[in-house]
């Protein structure tokens, strides 16, 4: 495996990336979440492209505008559109070998990837795709959904630590309160980036695959934001947001994979 640093227009800016070469038709485009480097938190997507182009599948990051090696301004991620599609042509035109290809993002990345029109993506590969408006948090109150909070609360019975805490007074009772009383008072309207991305789902033309870490709070809050009975959504058990854990990095690993290999 060859990996290979370079740079590629986008509206006037010059945007970085990184290919690392395999020799499949198939390839991998990463798109990152945040305002997180190519690499990824702790070289973790750097890491899953290589465990991918081991696989024999070519792999493509990059920074988008206003971020890590990327010139321009940073706007977020709802206005990556351009910087996305200027990558994909990047890759294409660096891999003409590469028939079919695969996006993939998780958390706002894939919120990004939803809302924008898929030409030039064949597949996108969505894991826990973020669907709180950007004054919101999953820590605001009434931010996650009642089954969130249920499944939140029911973690922390189950852990020791957290009932010496409670035992010992180390907890805010008042926001125990709320975070009961959350628990059973229905939720607030579907936010803004919620009906967008239900929107932009029925304008994708290509195969979606959704992927929700069992343990995250971002992927219990889009389940529940978002009507999912007619896609095409799997659940990986004990994963936590990023996927780091080590039976949680073999499945997606796997996950993605698949798609590549369909």
């Amino acid at each position: 495996m060859t990996r290979r640093h370079l740079d590629f227009p986008c509206d006037g800016d010059r945007l970085a990336g990184t290919l690392d070469e395999a020799a499949g038709a198939s390839g991998l485009l990463i798109v990152s979440g945040g305002n997180e480097i190519r690499s990824g938190a702790f070289a973790g997507q750097a890491a899953l492209a290589g465990r991918i182009a081991g696989a024999g599948f070519p792999v493509f990051r990059f920074d988008r505008r206003g971020v890590g090696d990327s010139e321009g301004e940073n706007r977020g991620f709802r206005y990556s559109g351009e910087d996305i599609r200027a990558a994909i042509a990047a890759f294409r035109q660096e891999c003409s070998a590469v028939k079919r290809l695969v996006a993939f993002g998780n958390c706002d990345a894939a919120s990004a990837l939803i809302l924008m029109p898929g030409d030039g993506i064949d597949a996108l590969i969505a894991a826990n795709p973020w669907t709180f408006d950007d004054v919101r948090s999953e820590d605001t109150p009434g931010a996650l959904p009642p089954s969130a909070i249920r499944s939140r609360y029911l973690a922390k019975l189950q852990n020791p630590a957290e009932l010496m805490r409670f035992v010992r007074g180390g907890v805010d009772l008042r926001k125990l309160a709320q975070g009961l009383r959350g628990a059973i008072i229905p939720a607030g309207e579907v936010s803004e980036l919620a009906r967008l991305l239900a929107q932009g789902l029925q304008n994708q033309n290509q195969t979606c695959t959704f992927l929700l870490a069992g343990n995250d709070r971002t992927a219990q809050a889009f389940a529940a934001a978002v009507d999912t009975r007619s896609l095409d959504v799997r659940h990986c058990p004990g994963a936590g947001h990023a996927f780091v854990e080590p039976h949680a990095r073999d499945w997606l690993d796997q996950q993605i994979l698949d798609r590549l290999r369909a």
